[in-house]
């Protein structure tokens, strides 16, 4: 009776009484790990954009103290909380 020719073959994939196939739910899961780390890597380049500039700018003006570095790292740090809060509640 398993390989009866008469019957429709049976896909588990497709059953609506147990939920989402389970391709879906791992193409979910892939989909948000990526926009995820997409997020991480924006906070990462933003941070070291402005430590970057800030120390630029400490060489340039040859201050003793780093300030320009403070600073920028500091913006830099709330310019990327700010779009990470931004880009959480679009979802």
């Amino acid at each position: 009776m398993e390989n009866d020719p008469d019957q429709p073959e049976r896909n588990d994939t497709e059953n609506p009484v147990r939920g989402n196939p389970p391709i879906k739910n791992v193409t979910e899961k892939t989909t948000s790990f990526v926009q995820f780390s997409g997020i991480a890597f924006q906070m990462l380049g933003t941070i070291g954009l402005g430590v970057w500039a800030g120390m630029k700018l400490d060489a340039w003006q040859n201050n003793r103290r780093p300030m320009w570095t403070i600073i920028l790292s500091l913006t830099a740090i709330g310019a990327s909380l700010y779009l990470f809060i931004r880009q959480l509640t679009k979802r």
